[in-house]
């Protein structure tokens, strides 16, 4: 069986509308890993990594910062990525937000509580700089992008069009709806499977 490991936002957990929607859409055709994932970076990071390694997911699949995630590491772990709505510069992102604040589906730590202060803002920044360091000509066509037409957050097409080929957009905001991961997130991910059903690490 296929598996698809799904990369949560930053506000957002394993829980989740896109994640339960991507669970609920392939019905146990497609074995659906939604974990919750830590909020410094560097800690997703390692966490994500070491995920892949225990799981071996054959798709990559974001949504916002979990698509920030899912560019970097895609090319260094050999995975396809399709990336909804990435967000590329969580630092502008998170100056505006400094303090205290919830996330907006439950966690299975039952942490509901965090703070974005300069420290992690710092550690985004830092990350950013490298983001695209391991994209190739070879990762040019296997990590797409889907863009909602609605999204007020993130404007990264034309970033996202400077190292990748494959664009997408669907009618819906920065967050998509149930319906709107079974119409349009599910057949990308769907067509990204069979078309890279074999590793694609570049040799």
């Amino acid at each position: 069986m296929k598996k698809i490991l799904f990369l949560h936002g930053f506000y957002a957990s394993g829980q989740c509308i896109p994640a339960l929607a991507l669970h609920a859409s392939f019905d146990g055709r497609v074995e659906v890993i939604t974990p919750d994932l830590p909020m410094h970076p560097k800690e997703a990071i390692r966490f994500i990594r070491q995920l892949i390694e225990q799981e071996k997911p054959d798709l990559l699949l974001g949504n916002s910062c979990g698509s920030f995630y899912a560019q970097m590491l895609a090319p260094i772990e050999g995975i396809p990525a399709l990336l909804g709505n990435p967000h590329f510069q969580m630092t502008a992102f998170l100056k505006q937000r400094i303090g205290e604040h919830q996330y907006k589906s439950p966690r299975k730590d039952g942490q509901q509580n965090f703070t974005i202060d300069e420290a992690l803002i710092e550690e985004f920044a830092e990350i950013e700089q490298i983001q695209f360091n391991n994209c190739t000509s070879y990762y040019k066509d296997k990590v797409w992008g889907l863009f909602g037409d609605q999204d007020t957050l993130a404007h990264f097409e034309p970033l996202f069009l400077e190292h990748y080929t494959q664009s997408y957009h669907f009618p819906g905001g920065h967050t998509p709806t149930a319906e709107e991961v079974h119409t349009w997130y599910v057949p990308l991910a769907e067509k990204m499977l069979r078309e890279y059903s074999q590793p694609v690490k570049d040799h």
